[in-house]
């Protein structure tokens, strides 16, 4: 018969045992978290964006395009990289990793990305390579001088821009991508990243930006891109000369230049004649109601750019 000494160290010991499996089971499940949220990184981003119902306009077997999931856009600019596990949107200049991408698609914090990335695990797979380098690493700027190749010259003779228009604004480009070098008109922006254009190639070194030249005017001129800004110093040079100027390089940085425009008196908007073009033009308008849509000007026609090669092949 025991004892009631017995008894207690008996329920003692048994309360004891019953703790300790209370804190093997709680290590046990933080060490599940802990490796839920490392190994989220490692799940594939074609599949989380084929899951949010994006996909691919164009494939191979290193990388995938996209339409951008962070903006609108015509021309798939956004990519993704099927060795690193990498994604990067040259419309905006940012990228990284799953995790990341999940937070600027559905605007949520960390935990409710690895919410719902845990919650659909059984669907994603996982990419096997932990290691990644930087995709915005991808070019590298070696140097700039007045624009002189032949290539580029002939370039900007097909684009009906006067050379001495594209060398009052831009620059000749030399850059590295992928171990081989390049060159490309080179358009400066606020955050000293290049647009880079040549006759085969279209895109930006980081950090990606807008463009801004000031001249102390009381009227702003707002352009989607390079070619913009060179075809209205051709049409129109006193414009030009009467104005401050804005190129976005991309139409995400409008909600970044709200700063620089609202103390001018006079907003030119110049953009796209496309469906991304008009409401970014509604969009500031709304915003700011000196802002004058001037689009009219061009108005059989996409862009400047067009409007000038066109009128130009008229009259040849």
């Amino acid at each position: 018969m025991m004892t009631g000494k017995t008894q207690c160290l008996q329920a003692f010991q048994g309360g004891c045992h019953q703790f300790i499996k209370i804190l093997h089971k709680t290590d046990r499940l933080m060490k599940k978290e802990r490796l839920t949220c490392e190994s989220a990184r490692n799940i594939c981003i074609t599949e989380v964006l084929k899951k949010l119902k994006h996909f691919p306009t164009r494939e191979t077997e290193k990388e995938a395009w996209f339409l951008s999931p962070l903006r609108s856009e015509t021309q798939a600019s956004f990519k993704v990289s099927k060795t690193k596990n990498r994604w990067y949107d040259h419309g905006t200049g940012i990228g990284g990793n799953v995790i990341d991408l999940v937070i600027q698609i559905m605007k949520c914090t960390v935990k409710e990305a690895l919410s719902f990335l845990n919650n659909d695990l059984p669907y994603f797979s996982f990419h096997q390579q932990r290691f990644f380098e930087p995709i915005e690493d991808e070019i590298r700027i070696k140097r700039t001088n007045d624009i002189r190749h032949p290539a580029l010259l002939s370039y900007l003779k097909q684009r009906k821009i006067a050379i001495p228009v594209a060398k009052r604004f831009c620059k000749e480009v030399w850059f590295q991508r992928k171990h081989k070098t390049y060159f490309a008109i080179g358009l400066l922006n606020q955050q000293a990243g290049w647009e880079l254009r040549n006759e085969f190639f279209k895109a930006s070194s980081s950090p990606k930006s807008y463009s801004y030249f000031t001249n102390s005017k009381k009227q702003l001129i707002i352009i989607e891109g390079m070619f913009d800004l060179l075809s209205l110093a051709v049409i129109d040079n006193k414009l030009i000369q009467n104005s401050d100027i804005i190129i976005l390089n991309s139409l995400a940085f409008i909600n970044q230049i709200e700063s620089q425009i609202s103390n001018y008196e006079k907003i030119i908007l110049m953009l796209d004649n496309d469906h991304a073009g008009k409401k970014a033009t509604q969009q500031l308008q709304g915003q700011f109601p000196q802002a004058i849509d001037q689009s009219y000007t061009y108005n059989n026609y996409k862009d400047l750019n067009e409007k000038l090669m066109n009128e130009e092949r008229a009259t040849t």
